[in-house]
């Protein structure tokens, strides 16, 4: 197999592109803007710049800054490596984090002589930096290692005798996570610690994992949310506000209900305190709502009750008399803002374009004290660059890819939306076309199905979506029930029920794509990842219209899944009725192992061998029963990689590479030969 992909890749990267069509070396050259930081004063923006090398196979980043208006746009670092997190100090002073010294510490840095000093040496790197406001101290998040004796007594081996590593002892319920591995013993804890370096001190203790931290205005104490809870390895969702008293170093619970209260952020004035959650009545998909409390906990008061979109990324105004905030509405990331009395404004639309692999709404603003505003500005025909603007009229800054996108032509994407068959209910969807589309020709379509399965693809920019586009294929992705940004109803149509009418959605939106007229029957694709390798291997499962399938890092078997994936205690509470062995049929009903029997369809399954969310033990049993049933099927494991796959740009490359190769290998001889003419 690994000779098969590799011969095709070949073949696809140096013949099936003409020069004006994306090639799947490009994913090397792409760039985006991501965690814009405005200035104080809402003069000066900082951003990251994200970038690839192609020899050391590593995404890294530099900060670069500019000015509100677009003019003096230099950068801050240069080189090899990952620079991120820039935050304001003051309006001449930065602070941000860099590997540049083999390890990921953090460093002041003055704008004006461009002097810097490395404030950290520590072995663990510090996160969710937030600077007081005073600009004197910082505060963060860091991984405190704890010791753990082994509960196996291992006897003395005879000296010079060569032993294997001794057992590992394991007694947690959640021991290892996604891109983690396997945990060390230890939590996460506040600590603060002055600007100009020395000695971090540690704020919080216990067994406990705290979140962000936020100053009060007075800089006296710290806001956060955590789950302080014994059980909160079975209880996951149910995190507090907290307050921490700096100089006692009491910590105080500011909410107390069963749900998730997080996000909390403290109002110029420090008398109110913002913060996101809902009392959680166990679906898969609830809508977070925004609420305002006192800053001592009492006069909770919701502001979206009637919104039915998940506000997030909070940010106070210079007055202190509302909120800016981003939510996705339809796949499109809006800035809005909200008064204390939830009056809600829109201001700007297509904060987007992070999602650089599949065309997922991810997107991220920052606001300034007057009223300013930066966000990553993301399009169907490019990644996100940055935009600032004020009172919803904006400009954009950056074009970071118009030396490469400015010679090579992007497939073009157009919305689309359907009625599904199976209630009528409108479902939205893009269609993205080859490029020099003919819609007088016949092209072959592909399926492309998003993951969550509560989630939203959108119109942004997709390298996947648009290197399908330019190896011929028309691609079609949508938004089917279950999708977040359509509405809490909407989202919840698959509670207890997926896979269920979604597969109904899908194939209706395929009818609807076909009916155009330039479409070739005979060659129908369909490819997903997580979510969508669920619905894919769930699809043909129930229908052989499709010539070729990929199935991504899927969930095969739910019973085995819940018991396996890195979050037992969250899947069997939210996605289920309650555990495996008390709901064996409910599981196995909506599980795609059950319909292996009906496949006929030729497939790959695809998964990187260290991904804890949807293990490969995953993948591995539906490829042994896709065997023992006599189909053609192929498994492709990806080393090293995670569930996001992406972790190294040549992973990426061999994702694509692998489904197209397995695609081509099942097209039509006649598509084939039409294409070779062409």
């Amino acid at each position: 197999m690994r000779i098969l992909v590799s011969v095709l890749l070949s073949m696809f990267i140096f013949s099936a592109f003409t020069q004006e069509k994306l090639s799947i070396m490009d994913i090397y050259e792409l760039e985006f803007v991501s965690d814009p930081q405005i200035s104080p004063d809402g003069s000066k923006i900082l951003y990251v710049r994200n970038f690839k090398d192609v020899m050391t196979d590593k995404s890294l980043s530099n900060i670069w800054i500019v000015d509100f208006d677009g003019s003096n746009n230099q950068p801050v670092t240069t080189g090899n490596q990952v620079d991120n997190n820039p935050r304001w100090v003051a309006n001449d002073r930065i602070i941000y984090k860099s590997n540049k010294d083999e390890t990921s510490q953090v460093y002041h840095y003055w704008l004006n002589s461009r002097a810097e000093q490395k404030i950290t040496n520590f072995k663990n790197s510090a996160s969710n930096l937030v600077v007081s406001p005073d600009g004197r101290s910082l505060a963060f998040t860091m991984f405190v290692d704890k010791s753990k004796t082994s509960f196996i007594q291992m006897p003395s081996k005879p000296k010079g005798a060569k032993w294997n590593a001794p057992p590992i002892y394991i007694d947690d319920m959640t021991y290892r996570g996604d891109g983690q591995g396997y945990y060390e013993p230890g939590t996460t804890h506040i600590f603060t610690m002055s600007i100009e370096g020395g000695t971090a001190k540690q704020i919080t203790s216990g067994n406990y994992n705290y979140g962000a931290p936020k100053w009060s205005p007075d800089g006296s104490y710290l806001i956060c949310s955590a789950n302080l809870r014994e059980d909160a390895d079975f209880d996951p969702r149910n995190s507090e506000v907290y307050k921490i008293n700096l100089e006692s170093g009491d910590v105080s619970a500011l909410t107390s209900r069963q749900g998730p209260d997080n996000s909390p952020v403290i109002s110029p004035d420090g008398k109110k305190i913002a913060y996101l959650g809902f009392d959680d009545r166990y679906q898969g998909y609830q809508i977070t709502n925004l609420y305002v409390m006192n800053a001592d906990g009492s006069g909770s008061k919701i502001l979206t009750e009637n919104f039915d979109r998940d506000p997030g990324n909070l940010q106070w105004n210079g007055k202190g008399d509302g909120l800016f905030f981003q939510y996705t509405d339809k796949g499109n990331i809006k800035i809005a803002q909200i008064d204390l009395n939830g009056k809600i404004t829109d201001l700007e639309s297509n904060v987007g374009g992070l999602s650089m692999g599949r065309p997922y709404s991810a997107g991220t603003f920052t606001s300034s004290k007057n009223g300013r505003y930066a966000f990553t500005f993301g399009e169907s025909d490019h990644p996100a660059d940055l935009a600032s603007g004020s009172q919803g009229k904006s400009t954009r800054i950056t074009r970071l890819n118009d030396d490469l996108l400015g010679h090579k032509k992007p497939g073009k994407v157009e919305e689309i939306w359907f009625e599904s068959s199976f209630d009528k209910r409108q479902i939205h969807g893009w269609i993205a076309y080859p490029p020099n589309f003919d819609p007088n020709e016949k092209y072959p379509l592909m399926l492309e199905i998003h993951g969550g399965p509560f989630a939203s693809y959108s119109e942004f920019f997709s390298t996947e979506v648009q290197l399908f586009a330019s190896a011929g294929y028309v691609v079609f992705y949508s938004n089917p029930r279950g999708s977040t940004s359509y509405g809490e109803e909407f989202g919840n149509l698959i509670h207890h029920n997926y896979p269920g009418q979604d597969y109904d959605d899908l194939m209706s939106g395929v009818d609807a794509v076909i009916a155009k007229g330039f479409i070739d029957e005979d060659n129908l694709f369909v490819t997903g990842g997580s979510g969508g390798g669920v619905l894919t291997s769930w699809i043909i499962g129930k229908t052989d219209r499709f010539r070729a399938a990929v199935v991504a890092k899927p969930v095969i078997n739910w019973y085995s899944f819940v018991l396996y994936a890195d979050n037992p205690g969250f899947f069997y509470k939210y996605w289920f009725p309650g555990v495996p062995w008390e709901n064996t049929e409910h599981y196995m009903k909506r599980s795609p192992i059950s319909l292996v029997g009906n496949v006929t369809t030729p497939t790959m399954v695809l998964t990187g061998e260290e991904d804890y969310r949807t293990p490969i033990a995953e993948t591995e049993q539906y490829y042994a029963a896709l065997k023992l049933n006599k189909v053609d099927a192929a498994m492709v494991r990806i080393p090293g990689a995670s569930h996001g796959i992406a972790n190294k740009p040549s992973n990426l490359v061999g994702k694509v590479a692998s489904i197209l190769s397995w695609f081509d290998k099942y097209k039509s001889e006649t598509l084939k030969a039409t294409i070779e003419d062409k």
